[in-house]
């Protein structure tokens, strides 16, 4: 009897990306893999994805590798299905929707889980004999979406002891909760080891509440860049010790010599502000103080001080906070950046940024002064260090020495890494930065 065919796996409705790069390759050929197992992971400009299989089987041929560009339709492996697990119905599972498929991946946007099956099929249970019984389904590795893993692994919880409910016998993020509840028959593990406290996890949810039992209510789903920067956010908050540090920078001289050059930019379709000095002089404070401009060592025990300066300006689009980088300002002058900002934050409000427009920032500038404020705390923008935040200037009376007179001050939020700056260096490298915003001359040194 002749071997059946190769079955052709291909790129399952992935939203609205196309041109989608690949990070990671899971497979390789003779690996058994089941339904809804990631083959690839995929990194659009605002997350990553897994894709999965839409059907069980020995992989013959993987026909893409890391760095290619693949998009719905696109062909990843050949599957002989005949060496594989079954499905309930003997066909091949369906694929799952683009927004059920979004809404697993976007939940685990720069979050990778790593209980994924390895590549060489060591995390899957041994191939059966097609002649055999299917295996139990306790024998099966469980299958859930990233998003569930997550939280797993924040509870403690081995998800093979829990009963699933969704769909071809996927673990639903409701089955999780009941399972720690003990609503499923059986309880949270006992004595369930808490995930470190220096990574942030382990922290109970804020319980739900039935908002509608007190007047009328409308769910309003989050926007994807919203659902996506919230769990970054929320990281970066736990695990970094933020301290911020605020200062006034007199501009009065500065924001004179803007407005002239503002004036004639204007007529060449582009428009000077004053982020564009901030950028300037916040690399002349990271010269001068460069642990400002450095990460710490995934083992916390070392600085990786970087020797270029590009950086993040947040952008606010109707989707939500982007933040571009602008790379090498210490190369560029201000009528440079200033049609380099108008750019970049025209093709962010179009939600046309790339990945690698957001990547590589050494130092992020947040700017509220279009909208208003007298001062903030800014979330530093891990895993750099610190951020600068500035809020609408004002004019206000200061003494001169002799009398009081009308200047311009720029409100400076400075928030920065406990670990890695104290409040010493902190509130130098803040001067530094008035200081230099003080005289548009000084950026020239």
């Amino acid at each position: 009897m002749s071997a059946p065919a190769a079955t052709q796996v291909t790129v399952p409705n992935i939203g609205d990306f196309s041109d989608v790069p690949i990070i990671e390759v899971h497979v390789s050929p003779g690996d058994t893999i089941a339904v809804d197992d990631p083959l690839l992971t995929l990194e659009s400009d605002k997350a990553t994805m897994d894709v999965p299989s839409s059907q069980a089987g020995t992989v013959v041929e993987v026909l893409v590798s890391v760095g290619d560009a693949v998009s719905e339709g696109t062909p990843v492996v050949m599957l002989d299905a005949g060496e594989g697990e079954p499905t309930d119905d003997g066909d091949a599972a369906p694929e799952p929707s683009g927004a059920a498929q979004q809404a697993d991946t976007e939940a685990a946007a720069q979050e990778p889980d790593t209980e994924r099956p390895s590549s060489n099929g060591s995390s899957r249970p041994p191939s059966s004999n097609p002649s055999t019984a299917t295996p139990a389904a306790s024998e099966l590795p469980a299958h859930a979406g990233p998003s569930v893993r997550k939280l797993a692994r924040e509870f403690g919880v081995d998800l093979a002891q829990i009963t699933a409910s969704g769909p071809k016998g996927r673990i639903t993020k409701e089955d999780l909760l009941s399972f720690v509840r003990g609503g499923d028959g059986a309880s949270a593990p006992a004595a369930a080891a808490p995930a470190p406290a220096a990574q942030g996890s382990g922290i109970p949810e804020i319980p739900a509440q039935d908002f509608s039992v007190f007047g009328e209510v409308e769910t309003q789903p989050l926007s994807r860049i919203t659902r996506i920067s919230g769990p970054f956010l929320h990281r970066s908050w736990l695990n970094v010790p933020h301290v911020t540090h605020n200062d006034d920078a007199d501009i009065t001289d500065t924001d004179r010599y803007r407005k002239e050059l503002d004036t004639a930019a204007k007529a060449e379709g582009y428009r000077v502000t004053l982020l564009a000095f901030l950028m300037k002089a916040s690399v002349s404070a990271l010269k001068a103080f460069p642990t400002v401009n450095a990460s710490l060592t995934p083992e916390k025990d070392a600085l990786i001080l970087k020797r270029y300066y590009h950086i993040g300006v947040a952008v606010d689009t109707p989707g939500g906070l982007v933040v571009p980088v602008i790379r090498d300002v210490d190369r560029k002058g201000i009528v440079e950046i200033s049609k380099e900002l108008g750019e970049v934050s025209a093709r962010a409000r179009e939600g046309k940024l790339t990945g690698d427009d957001m990547k590589g920032g050494t130092f992020t500038i947040s700017s509220l002064g279009g909208i208003g404020g007298t001062a903030f705390t800014p979330i530093v923008n891990a895993p750099e260090v610190a951020i600068l935040g500035v809020v609408r200037s004002r004019v206000a009376p200061v003494w001169n020495g002799t009398e009081f007179e009308p200047r311009t001050l720029l409100p400076l939020c400075f928030s920065y890494d406990h670990r890695v700056i104290d409040g010493a260096l902190a509130a130098r490298f803040t001067r530094h930065v008035a200081h230099t915003m003080g005289d548009e001359r000084r950026l020239l040194l």
